[in-house]
């Protein structure tokens, strides 16, 4: 696993409502800053993407808004039914876990002909899911500009962009808190691109046979999953004009880092043994590592000062 600290973007508020029609040209936008390109899932463990993908973020009372331009030489997309596989096309990702807990998130996906997808995480599936495809977003505004033609092998695109607002009464139903949020505050989100290999047979496109696709992030993973919450990036909210507030790093993100590193070595530990270490001996790890370990009747609790984590990826601040 490559890694690398989770990137940070400062979302600013939007000087007024933005009217969602896909493009990202209106007088908002323009003075928000975009994230870093996006890099491939794996981070330095593999080449950068040939193609250029960034968001920008904006917030006001009622809404996160949610902005990404892609470069594509051929848009297409099929599927156009609600809540389909939408990553089963090229699609963009929305990854927002609000306190940072790895648990209770939310995933919303869209194609290029606006097929939205969006999902509730209980938690991770590494640790059992489950996934609410249930779940819905009442409000939710979605729509997709491409700059070209969709669907049409015969010429060649520049790229298609997307708009999303998503409604903080929705986000804030399973944050745990405050949503819309503070001057200050930090929630876990990352951005993902799903891009196919394809070829064109009898004037459409066909994925390529035996071709995996690629997993292009703001924040990269280190591994292909996007569902390590951990590896998130932090978005910073802000109420000072874009420019004037400072990205700040999570002064707990070491704490946090040393009992997500346990909480690795752990599974490892107990796929191989069956059992959890009760010891950083055990696992292998340093002894004066510092987190504390004590077993419990359905796994562990990890102590680091005030932060716990246990054997599912539940991280939170006691007191």
């Amino acid at each position: 696993m490559s890694e690398q600290l989770p990137r940070g973007y400062v979302c600013c508020r939007a000087e007024a409502p933005i009217a969602i029609d896909g493009r990202l040209n209106k007088p908002a936008w323009g003075a928000a800053p975009w994230t870093a390109d996006f890099r491939d899932i794996q981070g330095d463990l593999r080449p950068n993407p040939p193609l250029r993908t960034r968001a920008k973020m904006l917030w006001d009372d009622e809404y996160l808004y949610i902005g990404a331009e892609m470069d594509e030489p051929h848009v297409w997309a099929t599927l156009t039914e609600h809540d389909s596989v939408v990553y089963q096309d090229p699609d963009f990702e929305v990854f927002i876990d609000p306190d940072g807990d790895n648990h209770e998130y939310y995933e919303i996906e869209i194609n290029a002909l606006n097929t939205e997808w969006d999902l509730r995480l209980v938690k991770p599936y590494r640790d059992g899911g489950p996934a609410l495809n249930e779940w819905e977003i009442p409000g939710l505004k979605t729509a997709v500009h491409v700059d070209g033609t969709l669907n049409d092998p015969s010429d060649r695109d520049r790229g298609w962009s997307v708009e999303l607002a998503l409604p903080w009464t929705v986000l804030g139903e399973f944050a745990n808190r405050p949503a819309p949020p503070a001057h200050g505050d930090q929630w876990r989100i990352n951005f993902s691109r799903v891009e196919w290999h394809v070829e064109i047979v009898d004037g459409r496109y066909v994925k390529i046979p035996g071709r995996a696709e690629e997993n292009w992030v703001w924040s990269p993973q280190g591994l292909i999953d996007m569902h390590q919450p951990e590896r998130w990036g932090y978005v910073q909210f802000s109420t000072l004009p874009p420019g004037q507030d400072a990205f700040r790093r999570d002064p707990n993100e070491r704490a946090r880092d040393a009992l997500m590193r346990l909480y690795h070595a752990q599974r490892a530990f107990q796929k191989a043994n069956g059992r959890w270490a009760a010891s950083l001996t055990e696992l292998g790890l340093p002894a004066d590592a510092a987190p504390e370990i004590g077993l419990t009747a359905d796994g562990y609790k990890a102590a680091l000062g005030a932060w716990r984590v246990r054997q599912d990826s539940r991280l939170w601040r006691e007191g």
